[in-house]
């Protein structure tokens, strides 16, 4: 019995909706490496990423440089950033001696067994913070006090999100109050190949022998993530895609002027290019203005930082966003402001906007500490420059310039923000 074969047609539109579906799921890939470059077997992604790892390995070395290594374990994009004095990434709730825990922590994590406890762990990154180098700086770590306990299960927390490590039994947060009492720990198995991907140097900290080792921050910063550029006019061409590819997929947006000649120079050339072959892969979105280039996300996922979203500290971001982009249009007053106007203009909303807003953030001198947490956010999303209690509104903000406000029912999720369609001035 012989089969009739499927008409030229129907065979042309399921190979179409077969292409269709690999694009989509490379997409997906580039997305979630972009937003989880160490990436756990149970995350929902990592099939997708295992079945287009071919694909998405070359994209990457090629696109941004960044190397990508995909196992059965796990996979890990090295992402390096573009530059290295952009203080507005990290984990969230971190500071400097939560990094130094987290360091201790892995370090701890590389000699020990498959299986260990909460309290082993602390115990042992106890003993590693007498190292002489850490209290001639005056860190010190002991597991006698809460905030202590706190900072390291923070980094626990922050291991398991990565997958480091998986919890086998036990409760972090009774750990914090009370840690002398053996039902209150945690049992964790340790994922030797997610551990060794936690760092994404190019040169790892410990191959430097001491006396050749760099000593100022910045250049330690250098040593960790500098790579070999071949030599030549195609090599620099390589370095400079490379470099502009790493902002572009990182940053919410790059000015023009604030890039180096030769690099201002090629990206005004290739901006167009480059755009489409990132945003065709990532599913983003290209605003090509004269004062710059942003790749945007319509579904808001490709973002540490959501704008407009819901809550107090979200409302008065966008408040604030609203009023600086009036003062970068209004050429009777100068753009640049302070952070005690802010605080004051805040204040000032407490009267109208209040009711919508946190009680602990309606009351008398919380303006300060809401000004604060507004202009962090719109700094890290590149929406104004802040130094030294000066603010000074960048053109992106400018979509934000949304007129006058409708003040919607409380039980309406909705957001009705009117924004521009240009992201910068015309």
């Amino acid at each position: 019995m012989s089969v009739r074969p499927l008409p030229r047609q129907d065979s042309q539109r399921i190979g179409e909706l077969q292409k269709a579906q690999q694009q989509d799921e490379f997409s997906r890939g580039v997305r979630a490496l972009l937003m989880r470059p160490l990436m756990a077997p149970g995350n929902e992604d990592f099939p997708a990423v295992r079945r287009q790892a071919e694909r998405l390995r070359d994209w990457f070395a090629r696109e941004a440089g960044w190397p990508l290594h995909i196992e059965r374990e796990g996979a890990r994009l090295f992402k390096r950033p573009a530059n290295l004095t952009d203080d507005t990434r990290g984990l969230p709730t971190y500071d400097k001696r939560r990094y130094v825990l987290l360091c201790l922590a892995c370090a701890v994590l590389e000699r020990a067994d498959p299986q260990i406890t909460l309290q082993l762990l602390g115990e042992r990154v106890v003993q590693w913070a007498t190292e002489a180098t850490l209290t001639s700086r005056g860190f010190e770590f002991t597991l006698r006090s809460a905030a202590d306990r706190r900072d390291l299960v923070a980094v626990c927390k922050t291991l398991l999100e990565h997958g480091v490590l998986q919890r086998v039994a036990g409760d972090e947060e009774s750990f914090i109050h009370d840690h002398s009492a053996a039902q209150h720990d945690a049992l964790y198995d340790v994922q030797r190949r997610m551990l060794a991907g936690m760092l994404a140097a190019v040169r790892g900290p410990s191959t430097w022998r001491l006396e050749d080792m760099p000593v100022d921050f910045e250049d330690r910063l250098r040593s960790l993530v500098i790579e070999h550029a071949a030599d030549g006019e195609q090599g620099r061409r390589d370095a400079l895609r490379h470099h502009l590819a790493r902002r572009l997929l990182d940053d919410p947006v790059i000015y023009t002027a604030s890039l180096d000649a030769d690099t201002q120079a090629y990206f005004v050339n290739q901006r167009g290019a480059m755009a489409g072959r990132l945003c065709e892969a990532a599913g983003l979105i290209a605003e090509q203005r004269a004062e710059g280039l942003a790749l945007t996300d319509e579904s808001g996922q490709l973002t540490d930082i959501s704008m407009p979203a819901e809550g107090t500290e979200a409302h008065a971001t966008l408040l604030v966003a609203e009023h600086l982009a009036q003062r970068l249009h209004d050429a009777q007053a100068s753009p640049v402001t302070t952070d005690d106007a802010i605080a004051a203009f805040l204040r000032g909303a407490v009267d109208r906007y209040g009711r919508y807003w946190r009680k602990s953030a309606r009351e008398p001198g919380a303006e300060k500490e809401l000004a604060n947490i507004t202009l962090d956010r719109l700094h890290k999303l590149q929406l104004i420059a802040h130094q030294n209690g000066q603010i000074r509104p960048l053109a992106a903000i400018a979509r934000f310039a949304i007129g006058e406000t409708q003040i919607r029912p409380p039980s309406t999720h909705a957001v009705q923000n009117g924004a521009a369609d240009s992201f910068f001035d015309t």
